[in-house]
């Protein structure tokens, strides 16, 4: 698995998601509970996984639709 995307922004994971299943591509938040331990107020960002073969046509689609990606791979 690898990280694809890293965002504090609730909205951008969702649209993600959207992106991403719409292409058949499974992928998965990690640290969703997180806002438990930090009392929700978001300071804590969501990462979006994907697995390693579907790694860059993920980052592919996601830059298509201009949402901000790391520049590590």
């Amino acid at each position: 698995m690898k990280e694809l995307l890293r965002t504090n922004d609730p909205t951008i994971v969702a649209f993600t998601h959207a992106l991403l299943r719409a292409e058949d591509i499974e992928c998965f938040d990690l640290d969703v509970h997180m806002s438990i331990l930090e009392g929700s107020i978001g300071v804590m960002p969501r990462r979006v996984m994907v697995a390693d073969e579907h790694y860059f046509r993920a980052r592919a689609i996601l830059q298509d639709n201009e949402i901000e990606l790391p520049d590590r791979i």
